[in-house]
């Protein structure tokens, strides 16, 4: 190894350094840094060119966004239009001439310049003045506008109003129609012959059978006194002794319980009995069961509670301001929470002339038929009132004009003058309770649909179509308000229409042309007063010279 590294070393050692012309020869170490050197330096050339081609495309990307942005703040500026040659500037110069620029919010006037709203900082919205009327009270719209808003209209009615009062109640027992069955004398039951709740029963039905002792001995007194008035055959005063006898021991009997019937058996029995058979006063239905058999009794005792349900109540409680346009007789709608497909009738028997401390209200009583038994006490209804808007107290219904009633049950109602059959008082015209026979034109008002109404805050406006297209903002006063329509007490005349859809469209449009809206309707009050004055004046104007024509034309003749 060590002779072929020497013998390596001497043949670069015989590498001759100068060529035969005479040139120096390059060492090996020397042709190796020349083939080396180029390529350290072209790598910083290619690096140069790559940061030169970056710079000048961000210069470049740099400029287009610069005159884009400088195109855009002279635009926005006004120093540029977006249109394109001089006849549409001109075109555009003339538009906005005519054009308005509104807040969106309504915060300032109109201002004929465009920018910004100084309150709110929105954006001024354009607004040609060309869709708002003249009169600066009203807006128009093409049919195709007006079928894309949907805007309909009605007409304004003079008719009769009703006001719905809808409220809440609970079915009760007529307590007019209610027995309580007690022992008129201490004694034992033996029999009872309702053994449960709900058995109906008929006048003078056999309830329940009372042993008494004391029963027995009035009847013995009875029929003792009987046998000596008839075998007694003494003076007159003495018979009339007897016979006074004989009545108090009838009556007696009576206070112990026994029926005419009963002691009319007894007379042709002439034999007393220990016990007694308890009648039912009334007809009804066993609604309480109290004793048992065998229960012994003391006079006074309840034995049954029984009812009559053909015949129910419901229970009302109203607030005053409704209970006071209620009136005795009136006919109530009734919905039960059992049955609500079915619709029920029922006439107020009694308003409570006293409001509640506790609940701030008025209870009111309807009285209800119920001959089919349906309508079960203790369950819950609503009750819905129908009062009649009229200028008066009085008021028209068709079932109660020029008719009699019972004063003590509004179901009694008969056409000629006669007795209540279940209290025995006498009927009392309708009049009485503030019904009229024939209908008054002072029972009718003017009716727009609920739909129509526009209100903030104290103020009411409605749109009305004065000509096809234009509409008109009409500040109206509000009277009563039904569950779909709404009385106009001024503001509006028969005939008219308003619209009841789409409205709130109009009331913007209003709002973007600079004339009154919902927003501010005193604009439209004062406006509608100086045209109805300006209205006023030439019609007196035309009078006169009706008047001067009608002189000069006389004096031409004479």
């Amino acid at each position: 190894m060590f002779e072929q590294s020497n013998e390596n070393l001497s043949s670069e050692q015989a590498t001759p350094l100068i060529d035969e012309q005479g040139e120096k020869n390059p060492s090996a170490q020397e042709v190796k840094a020349e083939e080396v050197r180029p390529a350290f330096e072209q790598a910083p050339k290619s690096f140069a060119w790559l940061i030169q081609s970056v710079v000048k495309s961000g210069i470049f990307v740099a400029s287009g966004i610069l005159v884009i942005a400088l195109l855009g703040f002279a635009q926005k500026a006004g120093w540029i239009s977006a249109g394109g040659g001089g006849g549409d500037h001109e075109q555009s110069v003339s538009v906005s001439s005519n054009t308005k620029y509104i807040c969106p919010m309504i915060c300032v006037p109109p201002s004929p310049l465009p920018g910004n709203c100084p309150t709110c900082g929105m954006k001024l919205v354009a607004s040609s003045s060309n869709s708002g009327g003249e009169d600066g009270l009203s807006v128009e719209f093409s049919p195709a506008t007006r079928r894309v808003a949907n805007i309909q209209t009605a007409p304004v009615l003079l008719m009769g109003v009703e006001r719905s009062i809808h409220t809440i109640g609970k079915i009760a027992l007529d307590e007019s129609r209610k027995a309580t069955i007690s022992s008129y004398v201490d004694g034992r039951i033996e029999k009872l012959f309702a053994d449960y709740t709900g058995v109906d029963v008929s006048t003078g039905d056999h309830m329940a059978i009372l042993y008494s002792p004391q029963l027995y001995g009035a009847q013995v007194e009875y029929l003792v006194s009987k046998e000596s008035n008839i075998k007694n055959d003494l003076s007159s005063n003495g018979n009339i002794l007897s016979l006074s006898l004989l009545e108090n021991a009838k009556e007696k009997l009576k206070e112990l319980g026994m029926t005419e019937e009963q002691i009319v058996q007894l007379k042709k029995r002439k034999k007393a009995e220990t016990r007694l058979r308890i009648c039912a006063p009334a007809g009804g239905t066993v609604i309480k069961k109290m004793r048992d058999e065998g229960d012994y009794v003391k006079e006074g005792t309840p034995i049954y509670q029984i009812a009559d349900l053909s015949v129910v109540w419901l229970m009302l409680e109203l607030f005053p301001e409704d209970a006071a346009q209620i009136r005795y007789g009136q006919n109530v709608e009734v919905s039960v929470q059992s049955l609500p497909t079915e619709l029920f009738t029922g006439r107020v028997a009694f308003i409570d002339p006293v409001v509640s401390e506790k609940t701030r209200t008025v209870n009111v009583r309807v009285e209800m038929l119920n001959y089919d038994r349906r309508l079960r006490p203790g369950d819950y209804a609503t009750a819905t009132v129908k009062i009649p808007i009229a200028s008066q107290g009085e008021v028209y219904d068709a079932e109660m004009a020029g008719k009699w009633i019972s004063p003590r049950h509004p179901q009694i109602v008969r056409d000629q003058p006669g007795r209540c059959p279940l209290c025995e008082k006498d009927l009392v015209p309708t009049s009485d309770f503030g019904y009229i026979k024939n209908p008054s034109k002072d029972h009718v008002a003017l009716v727009v649909p609920r739909d129509a109404l526009l209100m903030a805050g104290d103020h009411t406006v409605v749109y009305v179509e004065t000509e096809p297209g234009h509409f008109e903002i009409r500040p109206v006063t509000l009277g009563a308000l039904t569950d779909k329509n709404a009385v106009i007490l001024s503001g509006l005349k028969k005939g008219e229409q308003v619209a009841t859809s789409g409205n709130f469209l109009i009331d913007s449009q209003m709002q973007l042309a600079g004339n009154p809206s919902l927003i501010d309707p005193t604009r439209a009050i004062e406006a509608l007063a100086k045209r109805d004055r300006k209205q006023l004046g030439q019609m007196e104007q035309s009078e006169q010279n009706n008047i001067k024509k009608t002189a000069f034309a006389g004096s031409n003749k004479q």
